[in-house]
């Protein structure tokens, strides 16, 4: 163990903002410092270390980060605090300047915890330029749910005029199928029975090993214990035929299909610097509904871009409208410093990208209360949940269901043939019936 003061008393507390490949990082990270003797720390238990893993998406995403840091600080004033992530990678000396942070960490740090700890002097900010950030950080956690997030890839070569990602998380990279499907063997001897496929840009795994996507689907789908697989979210110029196809085919890959659109408006993807037009998109969407009926599938929709007129967003809004599609997942324009896209104009003013969003949002309502109500009545099978708190646990069915029961510990982590019934009583989730009772 080492010598390094902050580790007196090992207990740590770990926060994180942004996406699930953040969540899956933090626990990897989490896992690392546990190997050295540094515990969690219990619910109200003042701790040594703070770990924040930040986001970077939005301005919004930044301004969480600050209050979070501070409120941190705030409930563990003599705590030993780091900041890393994509806020801390592209505005380090911004965040060192929040009160109460001791050390931030980029991207590539994110890897070695222990080691930067162990070397602590008097630097404050220990960062590498993007463009040296090569190497591929594993990382497969369930942290306090019943499904595991297995990272596979990491980084973006797309630079789309409004994303800070790349300068965050560096060019595309991947581990091997090999260390992959390991790392989903042993989740699966640890007990867990889904797997969310995760990335920056999942779809364009093998960059750096010379391997196909689907080729590691491939392999996934035979790990024994594992008993389904959700892709988090892949590019629609990156979902083949061949993918679709099989997921139709496989033994444990659910019909669930997270892609982002981004804008429905093909003078607004070309703005945006996007690799497909409104066509391709279509045909996609088309493809998974011919061959998957019952496929669950959100769509990202980006509203507010700079130069979205008010006839491009009636073509957006027309072109979701028209889609086939279960949910929208809508986010509002955030100018983000040193993108491109910051010296397309118009600008589209905030009250008006207020506006757009609960339009949009309308529209995702009404297609997910739809796609909710053509599963009622069927059979299904649901993966249940701890319970949070109350009476009632809560699963997924594999084209993503959510359905409530009365809790019974027996089921939970366990796959459970059901019938979807009507409504929960706040018309969040289906009520279910249990067809092996």
């Amino acid at each position: 163990m080492t010598d390094n003061p902050i580790f007196k008393n090992k207990v740590a507390v770990y926060y994180t903002l942004g996406c699930k490949l953040n969540f899956a990082e933090t626990s990897s990270i989490g896992k690392e410092l546990a190997s050295h003797g540094i515990r969690t720390a219990c619910n109200g238990e003042k701790a040594d270390i703070c770990v924040i893993n930040t986001c970077s998406v939005t301005e919004l995403a930044d301004k969480k980060c600050r209050q979070l840091i501070r409120r941190v600080h705030k409930q563990h004033p003599d705590a030993f605090v780091i900041a890393t992530g994509c806020y801390a990678q592209l505005k380090p000396e911004d965040v060192a300047r929040i009160e109460g942070v001791d050390l931030v960490l980029g991207t590539a740090q994110k890897a070695d915890f222990i080691q930067h700890l162990n070397h602590l002097i008097d630097e404050r900010i220990v960062t590498s330029e993007i463009k040296e950030i090569r190497s591929f950080v594993p990382s497969c956690s369930a942290g306090d749910r019943t499904r595991y997030f297995l990272k596979v890839q990491d980084g973006c070569d797309y630079f789309c005029s409004y994303c800070t990602i790349p300068f965050a998380r560096g060019r595309s990279r991947n581990g091997t199928i090999a260390e992959l499907t390991a790392q989903a063997e042993q989740a699966a001897r640890d007990g867990g029975k889904e797997i969310v496929i995760t990335g920056v840009n999942t779809g364009d795994f093998g960059k750096s090993t010379g391997e196909t996507f689907l080729d590691l689907l491939r392999s996934l789908d035979r790990v024994e214990g594992i008993a389904r697989y959700r892709i988090s979210s892949i590019e629609p110029n990156l979902i083949t035929d061949e993918i679709i196809d099989f997921v139709l085919h496989s033994r444990r890959f659910a019909p669930h299909f997270h892609i982002p659109l981004q804008s429905g408006s093909d003078e607004v993807l070309k703005l945006m610097r996007r690799r497909y037009d409104t066509a391709l998109f279509r045909r996609k969407i088309e493809t998974i509904k011919r061959l998957l009926p019952h496929a669950f599938i959100g769509v990202d929709v980006i509203v507010g871009f700079r130069g979205e007129t008010d006839a491009r967003f009636e073509t957006c809004r027309a072109f979701v409208e028209s889609l086939p599609v279960s949910q929208l997942h809508v986010f509002s324009y955030s100018e983000r410093p040193g993108t491109q896209a910051l010296h397309i104009t118009p600008a589209v003013d905030p009250a008006t990208r207020h506006a757009r969003s609960k339009l949009l949002l309308d529209v995702s309502e009404r297609k997910w209360r739809a796609f909710y109500e053509t599963q009622q009545g069927g059979s299904a099978e649901a993966l249940f949940e701890h319970a949070r708190k109350g009476k009632f646990m809560y699963g997924f069915t594999a084209n993503y269901i959510k359905t409530e029961a009365p809790c019974d510990k027996a089921r939970i982590n366990r796959i459970s043939a059901v019938r979807p019934e009507g409504w929960n009583s706040d018309r969040t989730a289906l009520t279910v019936t249990f067809l092996d009772e």
